[in-house]
């Protein structure tokens, strides 16, 4: 039995990371486009209203690495979200220098209506697998997550 071309890869196209990214794009641009034209955010705003909408009151830089993007592109999308009247930064009891982000109601209502329009395209992708595949895609994503956490965790070391 010949080996897998995602564990032997011949080209670019074999690879697993190069295969995801394919399906993340394809569907990003939807989920960017409905942001864009109809809410006024960009995707990475919009993950980071998410994030936020998720646990209140997180600094930047948790906030930073909860959304996986670097501290620089996280302080841009926040200073936008600000802007925009949907994130406010609060000071922190006892730390002056170190800000809380929070939603305004403006952001809670905005991720309140999109939420579930992300989350309806989520469904219609995986749509295409039965109940028993997508369980069993949740248990190989957790586990290929903890693995490339450990692989990253190797090459800081």
């Amino acid at each position: 039995m010949p080996m897998s071309r995602l564990i032997q890869p011949n080209t670019l196209d074999d690879m697993l990371l190069y295969q995801l990214w394919h399906v993340q794009a394809a569907v990003g641009r939807t989920v960017m486009r409905m942001c864009e034209t109809e809410y006024g955010i960009s995707r990475r705003e919009w993950r980071m209203l998410a994030q936020l909408a998720r646990d209140e009151g997180q600094t930047s830089s948790a906030l930073a690495e909860r959304a996986a993007l670097d501290r620089a592109q996280t302080s841009r999308a926040v200073g936008r979200l600000v802007e925009k009247g949907l994130v406010v930064r609060t000071p922190r009891p006892g730390n002056r220098r170190e800000v809380l982000l929070q939603l305004t109601a403006s952001g809670r209502a905005l991720y309140a209506a999109l939420l579930p329009r992300v989350a309806r395209i989520n469904r219609d992708l995986l749509s295409a697998l039965s109940e028993a595949e997508v369980a069993t895609l949740e248990d190989l994503l957790r586990r290929l997550r903890i693995q490339a956490e450990g692989m990253a965790g190797e090459l800081h070391a």
